[in-house]
């Protein structure tokens, strides 16, 4: 029996392959089903079975092409209603891969069809769980997401589901079994997932405030539901798609990975309205941009960003990435629903600059001038971009805090008359933010290179940090 977690930070998504005498399992895939079908060619495998934990709302998932390309039957816990071919199965339903077995456990909660796979070795000792958003290192779902797509279930409900499910399906399974969750730190369907990505249960029951063996149903309710923040807006899209079904990645990937040249290109931008999407480096966008263009890097959690960023999945988009980038980004933004990009810059952002088209640029300042000049002027204006929680527990004092995820909600407090000194952790949401201002109007925007952490090394502007309150005795 072999057990793999095929992790991708960008989404933080942990996939998983099974396979035992032959036959393989799938749990949970992201949108491309290539990387699946070699792993089983590696072992000259046959995939049986696609299972989902739910229908997924952060990323489009693979099952369906998964499924028309290799035979395997798509499976769903119980409730479920796709709109294509899948068994839905009932809860406790057993399902052999080779000489293993693989058991439904329904757990609802995170959303109503929501379901765990509980492996069993060739000996049938129960081994390994699939806890999909149901249970994390650390956390649990986040049971605030279906009422998006089902009004009447609301959260209270849905969280009163997973309390009964961790405590009746999960807790009483063996202390020894393995935690393998659809989940890690970053994702937005918890609230505060650990960097680990696996352990075992015994050890979460001791750790995870949500397997309190004293927590009241009411306690938990509370507990769980306290400290969320609203989820991105394409979630709900998401869910969809993955509900009734997308177009074929191929497609996308084949319309998405036109080369236009800088002619083609501005034809394209004027006759779509298209939104101009920069993927290069934050340092490299700095240095020179295509007026108008949003820079979200590929190397950070670029999909994540796209999906919190861009309201509209169907939204036309024009790709400027690094020579050889262009499909990645195609295919890492139809893991999350934007299926709509419809072609790239050829030669990149060098060639519309060759061409003697307009370009801008953001100033720039390090974290070292930056500590001189909070210290030497009074009334420097500093937006954090951090998440609220980030700008709680640390922060500039007198920085305003306006966090990414909601920055449109601010717009109106930003004067643009008005130089504003712009940071984030180490620099590239604080980009993300510029460029987004820039395409807006606003024009008096310095980036603070190496974000928070270069300003706190400094040891020279001075920090609000967050203290514990205690209880006097």
């Amino acid at each position: 029996m072999k057990v793999e977690q095929i992790y991708t930070g960008c989404l933080a998504e942990a996939a998983y392959y099974i396979e035992s005498d032959g036959e393989a399992a799938i749990i949970d895939p992201l949108r491309e089903s290539k990387p699946y079908i070699q792993r089983a060619d590696r072992d000259n495998a046959q995939i049986k079975y696609v299972f989902e934990t739910h229908f997924h709302a952060d990323f489009v998932s693979g099952h369906i092409e998964l499924a028309n390309k290799t035979g395997a039957t798509i499976i769903f816990g119980p409730t479920a209603k796709p709109a294509y071919a899948a068994h839905i199965a009932e809860d406790g339903e057993v399902f052999k891969v080779g000489k293993v077995s693989i058991k439904v456990l329904h757990t609802p909660g995170h959303t109503m069809e929501s379901s765990c796979y509980l492996l069993s070795d060739e000996n049938g000792k129960e081994v390994g769980l699939f806890s999909g958003d149901t249970l994390f290192i650390n956390d649990v779902g986040r049971p605030d997401l279906a009422q998006h797509v089902i009004a009447e279930l609301t959260q209270e409900k849905l969280a009163g589901h997973l309390y009964d499910s961790l405590r009746n399906k999960i807790m009483p399974l063996s202390d020894d079994i393995i935690v393998y969750p659809n989940h890690g730190a970053g994702s937005a369907c918890g609230k505060n997932m650990s960097k680990e990505t696996t352990d075992t249960l015994g050890h979460q029951k001791k750790v995870n405030y949500a397997l309190d063996v004293n927590l009241s149903k009411e306690q938990f309710v509370k507990e769980v539901l306290t400290g969320l923040v609203p989820p991105p807006g394409y979630f709900p899209y998401n869910v969809l798609m993955n509900l009734k079904g997308y177009e074929s990645l191929d497609k996308v990937i084949d319309r998405g990975g036109k080369a236009l040249n800088v002619r083609e290109f501005e034809v394209a931008l004027h006759e779509t309205s298209a939104l101009l999407l920069d993927t290069r480096k934050a340092e490299d966008f700095a240095l020179g941009f295509i007026p108008g263009a949003i820079n979200i890097g590929l190397d950070g959690q670029f999909a994540s960003w796209v999906g919190t960023l861009i309201p509209d999945l169907k939204q036309p988009v024009l790709l400027i990435s690094d020579k050889g980038k262009e499909e990645e980004a195609v295919l890492r933004m139809a893991r999350v629903g934007y299926d709509n990009c419809i072609g790239f810059l050829e030669g990149g952002f060098d060639a519309w600059k060759k061409a003697g088209k307009e370009t801008e640029t953001v100033e720039t300042i390090t974290a070292e001038a930056f500590a001189e000049l909070h210290n030497t002027q009074t009334g420097i204006a500093v937006i954090d971009v951090r998440k609220k929680s980030e700008y709680d527990s640390e922060h500039i004092i007198d920085a305003e805090n306006m966090p990414l995820d909601f920055l449109n909600n601010y717009m109106a407090q930003i004067n643009p008359d008005k130089t504003y000194y712009i940071h984030c952790a180490g620099g590239y949401r604080s980009m993300v933010a510029i460029s987004i201002l820039k395409a807006r109007g606003y024009t008096h925007l310095i980036n603070i290179t190496g974000g928070f952490e270069a300003i706190k090394a400094t040891s020279k502007v001075n920090i609000s940090q967050y203290v514990c309150p205690t209880t006097l005795l």
